[in-house]
């Protein structure tokens, strides 16, 4: 085959781009309209696939990916190679370029659609790094069911700017605060365990003891004092003044014992040089604790992430224009979810402002910031 050649469509690709749904589709065709509203809308890319023999050209394949204006979601909405062009990679360069496009876009996942019985589109995407995370019935014409994939496609680049942080995913359902603190400490000091032993003892320090159903979760004073009993500096930023996490609760008798132990993480933190504030932390401030070479933990929503109402610990790694970089050490391996799937995890700014605080009701706001060993 001649060399490919991958660029953007243009109106004089329209015939071509006609010939080619004809011959690689008997439903659900793209029309003429479609295609040239396409290649003129500017912010989704139509890129097709080309070679050039003694002088004349022919398409062999295109990639239509739709870039939403509301969201950073890429979604490639139809791909095609020439039958008699398959066999040679072409469907894979161009779902790698059109992956490329969407995230120099700022686009974090790339998602798509594919007919359950496409086992070999199935197989690629598999390959590629894609993971199925839903289904649509009655998708297709011939009411066909489509199986729906996704990847990150959007990764950090590590900058000197920030201080490098090692991903440690928590090994139980209650212990994400112990294993976002963890991380937090093993950036600032190599010598950090980073074992599930080291998590429980930090779950043991700083639990609520109760919070909705099963164990308690940690709260941000429990894991200021873990951090500051291993040596650390540390400060914690809390937007109420109360015990936390009492809504969570019905029992009166779990209620007084939240209290309790609220009572007695105060009067600990009172014996060491914690700084507390009862103020929420800036997304200005976070930032400059970075550039100070100091972590952030967060207390965070999933609700937004994954219509979860469970409160979330995880770890601020890096901050740009545009995201929040995290390390979520939940890991859902029962949903195909890999290491890489939660390291650098980018949250845009204004999703971000969103799940950095937790319940309804005069929202709570938490953060621990761990500085340099003392």
């Amino acid at each position: 085959m001649s060399k490919l050649h991958l660029r953007q469509a243009t109106s004089d690709d329209l015939n071509a781009l006609l010939q080619l749904e004809q011959r690689c589709f008997t439903e659900d065709r793209l029309s003429r309209r479609s295609f040239r509203r396409f290649i003129e809308m500017p912010r989704d890319r139509l890129i097709v696939a080309e070679t050039t023999h003694e002088g004349a050209s022919e398409l062999l394949g295109y990639c239509l990916v739709l870039m939403s204006a509301a969201t950073r979601l890429a979604r490639i909405y139809s791909i095609a190679v020439l039958p008699t062009a398959r066999g040679h990679g072409i469907g894979e360069q161009l779902i790698k370029t059109a992956e490329h496009e969407a995230a120099s876009a700022g686009r974090i996942l790339m998602r798509l659609e594919v007919r359950e019985d496409n086992s070999g589109a199935i197989t690629l995407y598999k390959r590629l790094g894609y993971r199925q995370f839903g289904t649509y019935r009655d998708y297709y014409e011939d009411h066909g069911t489509a199986l729906r994939f996704e990847r990150r496609i959007l990764f950090y680049e590590p900058s000197r700017e920030f201080l490098p942080v090692p991903y440690y995913p928590q090994t139980t359902d209650f212990s994400c605060g112990p294993a976002a603190l963890i991380m937090a400490m093993a950036a600032l000091d190599e010598e950090q365990p980073l074992t599930t032993l080291e998590e429980l003892r930090i779950w043991r320090e700083a639990t609520t003891i109760f919070m909705l159903a099963g164990h308690g979760g940690c709260g941000p004073h429990g894991l200021a004092l873990s951090a500051w009993k291993r040596g650390f500096e540390a400060s914690a930023w809390v937007s109420t003044e109360g015990p936390l996490f009492q809504d969570t609760v019905r029992n009166n008798d779990k209620k007084r014992v939240l209290e309790l132990v609220h009572e007695g993480f105060l009067k600990d933190i009172s014996q060491t040089g914690i700084r507390l504030h009862h103020a929420p932390l800036t997304l200005e401030a976070m930032e400059q604790a970075l550039h100070n070479g100091q972590i952030p933990v967060i207390l965070i929503s999933t609700w937004q992430l994954n219509r979860s109402r469970v409160p979330h610990w995880v770890t601020v790694c890096a901050i740009d224009e545009q995201f929040v970089y995290l390390h979520d050490p939940d890991i859902d391996v029962d949903d195909g979810e890999t290491v890489a799937d939660k390291q650098y995890l980018p949250v845009d700014k204004r999703v971000f402002s969103r799940i950095s605080r937790y319940g309804r009701n005069q929202p709570l706001q938490a953060a621990v910031i761990v500085g340099p060993k003392r």
